[in-house]
């Protein structure tokens, strides 16, 4: 049996009518660019992430790029952030002519380490951006601790996190001056091209971002500032907003294939063995609902690189997200970062792999890949 790492036609199928009557009914409006539906998703997703306002943009990158012009980010400043995730997050800041600042990751959740944080901070830094890679957050306590005691601006990059939980029931994108979302087709709540957003609680702050994705114009062509153009279309809020009232649904459903997972692995052997670890739910407490989401359900993997080819042999979905970290890239040569700098995002980088975790995955196929990967290890 073949099993995609993600199957968005048994995804979308379900909903597929309401899907095209949204569609239809934007199209009737001609309302394409910031019509009615971007409000209604701004307003659904600010509340549904614990904040007060919503700028949807044109992409995950935008809405992390657009965080940083709105918070003043340019030449000769630092922003400190995690040198493991998707190369948008230290990309952005590059491109503002300021400096990425890395530091390694919690070999658990693979997000920032938040003890290693302070040794980076200088008088130059400005900004902090925690990933909550792979659906799970980011220690963020001693990171807003750290930030208060330093001035400093919190910017959640929360592209695979939506709706996930961190103590005491609180959601990525609400503990920040700012929290980035992507809704990229393969994330938890995606559209149907590019699409993502901002939230926050500073009606000041939403108020600016508002104005610079629009070139920085307000009233319409006078300009206070230099934007640019990123707006979420209006085609895509509708999608989204379909979509988001099915979100809960498929995170429950991504957390029981999670735990079916375990138990198929724990019978399987795999575990006693230690050829694979699973990942860890570190914030399964009271309250805590949505302690992982699962965008991604990532192992660590003895001879990983041999596991991908068989898997992919047997037609089993697998991804490695990354397999270079930021500070070994080419590009970032020029922050003069060595290997074996970042111990432990290098080791993450050689031992782990993705498997299909979608809301529409079943237990049959969950056994077929379980057992792929039994067949592999012997």
């Amino acid at each position: 049996m073949a099993v995609p790492l993600l199957d968005l036609k048994a995804h979308h199928e379900p909903i597929r009518e309401e899907i095209v009557r949204a569609l239809e009914e934007t199209f009737a409006s001609n309302q394409f660019i910031l019509g009615p539906d971007v409000s209604k998703l701004e307003e659904r997703v600010a509340s549904y992430c614990q904040a007060r306002y919503g700028v949807g943009v044109t992409s995950g990158t935008d809405a992390l790029l657009l965080s940083l012009m709105a918070l003043g980010i340019g030449p000769g400043d630092e922003v400190i952030t995690s040198c493991y995730s998707f190369f948008a997050t230290a990309g952005v800041v590059a491109r503002l002519r300021a400096k990425p600042v890395f530091v390694d990751i919690d070999p658990v959740t693979f997000n920032i380490d938040p003890t290693k944080i302070e040794a980076a901070v200088t008088s130059n830094t400005k900004a902090i951006i925690p990933v909550h890679l792979y659906g799970q957050c980011a220690d963020m306590d001693p990171i807003l601790d750290l930030a208060r005691r330093h001035g400093l601006a919190v910017i959640e990059d929360a592209a695979q996190a939506i709706g996930a939980e961190y103590r005491d029931g609180r959601r990525a994108c609400s503990m920040g001056a700012v929290g980035c979302l992507s809704f990229f087709p393969s994330k938890n709540l995606g559209c149907l091209g590019d699409g993502g957003m901002i939230v926050t609680s500073d009606g000041d702050l939403a108020e600016r971002l508002k104005i610079l994705r629009v070139h920085g114009s307000h009233p319409k062509y006078y300009h206070k500032w230099i934007g640019g153009n990123f707006r979420l279309d209006t085609i895509q809020a509708a999608v989204l907003n379909v979509k988001l009232n099915y979100l809960d649904g498929w995170t429950k459903r991504r957390q029981d294939n999670a735990d079916r997972y375990r138990q198929l692995f724990q019978q399987s052997g795999l575990l006693k063995k230690g050829a694979v670890r699973l990942p860890d739910a570190v914030y399964r407490e009271s309250g805590v609902k949505h302690h992982h989401i699962y965008n991604q359900f990532v192992l660590r993997v003895e001879r990983r690189d041999e596991l991908m080819a068989h898997l992919k042999r047997k037609a089993i979905g697998a991804e490695i997200y990354y397999p270079v970290p930021f500070h070994l890239q080419e590009c970032f040569q020029y922050l003069g970062y060595r290997g074996g700098d970042f111990p432990e995002a290098e080791r993450a980088a050689r031992e782990t792999i993705a498997i299909p975790i979608y809301p529409e995955l079943t237990m049959a196929q969950q056994t077929e890949v379980v057992d792929a990967i039994a067949s592999f290890y012997g």
